[in-house]
């Protein structure tokens, strides 16, 4: 439905309609994959580190810093997630031997298994992007991209 309608707003320009339906779409998109990993019992910053951890390798440790630095949704309490997963048994933790304040990080076994099962059921359920063709992929994304510029 075209963002007007939806909301039952006017817009005083395009640029504020754009604004107001890239807002507006962002929460969608987040509610449906939140209600999406609750199936899961993560929320979507875990499945991001988890996501982060998997694609560095398996069995490679990363940096709290390095993982804080590669999120899609910057979050001050990275390390409080961290602890959720660690209690899952999703992440494994080791302190650096030559600097305590240093902590390591790497994806465990059950956290890949986890990914695994998740990966087969994400694209059918939440990429909306799905109903785009390949050049209105591209298009949003180097608007998006011109957006942040």
């Amino acid at each position: 439905m075209e963002i007007g309608k939806e909301i039952k707003s006017k817009f005083k320009t395009p640029q504020q309609k754009a604004f107001v339906n890239l807002r507006y779409t962002s929460n969608w998109i987040l509610k449906k994959q939140n209600k999406f990993m609750s199936n899961y019992d993560l929320t979507m910053p875990q499945f991001n580190i988890l996501r982060i951890l998997r694609g560095a390798g398996e069995g490679v440790f990363l940096t709290v810093t390095t993982i804080k630095n590669r999120m899609v949704e910057i979050s001050p309490n990275t390390t409080r997630l961290m602890d959720k997963l660690l209690e899952k048994k999703l992440i494994e933790r080791e302190r650096c031997p030559d600097d305590k304040r240093i902590v390591h990080v790497c994806i465990s076994q059950l956290g890949m298994n986890l990914l695994s099962d998740i990966d087969k059921h994400f694209d059918k359920e939440l990429t909306m992007t799905n109903l785009l063709s390949n050049e209105e992929a591209e298009f949003l994304s180097n608007i998006l991209d011109k957006m942040r510029s």
